[in-house]
């Protein structure tokens, strides 16, 4: 029987609230569980909570009182480490974007996405991918090809998970990679397990972050 994902909204604008709050009511395969203006009692909450009402989805601000976003990333990640965090913000900053994919976020999605985008960014990261705003990831490749390769890893990336991280670059998601290359879903789904473990990176924003201070994308 196919479940609900659960989300936690950590927001501390009323209105922007209520907003995500009635998009995400009008849809079946979503539930969100409960709401916080501020990072510490989302924290406190998860942390008395047993491990089977953690949440599948933390949206997190940046811009909150008290602890912002990217200081409670890391508290997050302890408290519910199975939990994936997508950041909703208003900031498109260099430092925030690339802070909070080290920190291990698993989308980065600006206020200024639609209600569709911010739907199909959540449903991204549910079934494994990762979602970034589209300006965010023209960003990532305009800005972070200008760094120098400093890494090295083990294993080189094949030409086809070369092929794929590109693509995962522009913002594709797995059934969209496997369409454009002719593949199954499952095989770009081993593709990209294969790529995190040779870049020793959790998820896909990381994972292009790293290859271009490796120099890997021309």
């Amino acid at each position: 029987m196919k479940t609900s994902t659960k989300i936690v909204l950590v927001e501390d604008h009323p209105r922007y609230r209520k907003v995500i709050e009635m998009a995400l009511q009008a849809e079946a395969d979503f539930e969100l569980v409960n709401m916080f203006g501020a990072a510490e009692v989302a924290l406190r909450n998860l942390e008395k909570a047993l491990p089977t009402e953690h949440p599948d989805i933390i949206l997190l601000d940046l811009n909150l009182p008290g602890m912002n976003g990217l200081e409670a990333i890391p508290y997050f990640k302890t408290a519910t480490p199975k939990t994936k965090i997508i950041i909703l913000t208003q900031s498109d900053k260099q430092e925030d974007v690339l802070q909070a994919i080290r920190l291990g976020a698993s989308g980065y999605l600006l206020k200024s996405s639609t209600v569709g985008q911010i739907k199909d960014g959540i449903q991204t990261v549910t079934t494994g991918g990762a979602s970034l705003d589209g300006k965010i990831a023209q960003y990532i490749l305009g800005e972070l090809k200008q760094q120098p390769a400093k890494l090295e890893i083990e294993k080189p990336l094949s030409d086809r998970e070369l092929e794929i991280l590109t693509l995962l670059a522009e913002g594709l998601v797995k059934k969209e990679i496997g369409d454009k290359l002719g593949i199954a879903y499952g095989s770009v789904a081993t593709y990209i397990r294969r790529i995190y473990e040779k870049l020793n990176v959790l998820n896909a924003p990381a994972a292009v972050n790293k290859a271009h201070r490796l120099g890997l994308f021309e």
